[in-house]
């Protein structure tokens, strides 16, 4: 076996149809006595939910949130925290509320209760990104990890069977790039392949049965270890390509990760032939990259950037922005080849 290094993040996790009821008990336990309610803008009707069961304990609601954290808004949301005295901050919604606490936290150093409603992960991570200038910049720091995390699979009954597989997916990305990491590990590959084999079962349940509880908290499990895979271990080509096509040209993040997955795992297939086979095994099928192009175009997910907003003439550039700076990847970054991945992704061709 190899030589390999674990580190456990720190966090807890309260799992549960239901378990948005003790939100008070975490807040107490979290030493907060004010804490502001983050949101976007669709869910401010959750965020006022979340506030009145917080009570006295609710200094506000901040429901300005929207994809990929623009410096503009973390900003914002930084002097509205000062400003209302606040001690903490719950952040309810997917990965862009999660990522707007994690602003704050960075500036600040508020502890974040996170209460996931997609299956984004990124309230298992010490990732966090925020995009300036057109470019999303990411780092990693340990005190943007929320402290506590709720899952509550009731909250996710009310989410879009579309949006529902594309979060999915994007949580499958996670863990499919974990399984080549180059700080990988034995503990993370089976978190990795339980997870996508969770969110594989899981997603064509909930297209069949938007109120599959059942099937809601497969999903959640599935994204709650894809997640803690992304915060341990470092990600590779399809990450750096999705935060290129998100940052520079304001594409969707989940779809966008959806589009772009089967591709770079076909692109990555020949030098990790073991994480393809843990993913073959987790979905079945004999190839990764179709594995995951098949489960998104069966469950009604979209399959190619020019049906998500990416012009033709964006193409090219995207591949230079992507090619800027290097980062360890299964197989070398070749331009030719990566200009090739990103026509693939643009036209929704099935990989080979």
């Amino acid at each position: 076996m190899k030589a390999f290094v674990y580190n456990g993040q720190p966090g807890r996790v309260v799992f549960g149809a239901g378990a948005l009821a003790q939100l008070g008990h975490e807040i107490e336990a979290l030493g907060a006595r004010r804490a502001l309610v983050l949101s976007t803008p669709e869910q401010r009707a959750s965020a006022e939910r979340v506030a009145d069961l917080l009570g006295p304990r609710a200094a506000g609601v901040f429901d300005r949130a929207v994809m990929h954290v623009p410096i503009e808004t973390a900003r914002e949301a930084r002097d509205v925290a000062r400003q209302l005295g606040a001690d903490c901050a719950v952040a309810i919604g997917g990965g862009s509320t999660t990522g707007l606490g994690k602003a704050i936290a960075l500036d600040s150093g508020l502890p974040i209760l996170a209460i996931p409603t997609t299956y984004a992960g990124s309230e298992m991570t010490p990732i966090y990104g925020i995009t300036e200038a057109g470019l999303k910049k990411t780092g990693k720091d340990a005190k943007v990890l929320p402290r506590t995390v709720i899952y509550d699979p009731e909250l996710t009954l009310t989410l879009p069977v579309g949006l529902s597989v594309t979060s999915g997916i994007n949580a499958i990305a996670h863990a499919a790039e974990g399984l080549y990491a180059v700080d990988g590990n034995p503990i993370m590959d089976l978190m990795a392949e339980e997870g996508i084999a969770a969110l594989g079962r899981a997603l064509p349940a909930i297209r069949a049965d938007a109120g599959d509880i059942e099937a809601r908290g497969q999903a959640l499990y599935g994204a709650w270890l894809c997640g803690v895979v992304l915060g341990n271990v470092g990600m590779a080509l399809h990450h750096k390509l999705c935060h290129t096509l998100g940052g520079s040209f304001n594409l969707p993040h989940a779809e966008t990760h959806t589009i772009v997955l089967p591709h770079a795992l076909a692109y990555n297939a020949a030098a990790a032939p073991q994480a393809m086979a843990r993913v073959v095994r987790a979905l079945g099928g004999t190839s990764a990259a179709q594995a995951v192009f098949d489960l998104a175009q069966a469950n009604g997910a979209p399959v190619a950037l020019r049906d998500i907003g990416l012009q033709a003439a964006d193409v090219d550039k995207a591949c230079e922005i992507a090619l800027q700076n290097q980062y360890p990847n299964p197989r070398s970054l070749e331009r030719g080849a990566i200009r090739q991945l990103l026509q693939d992704a643009f036209e929704g061709k099935r990989p080979d």
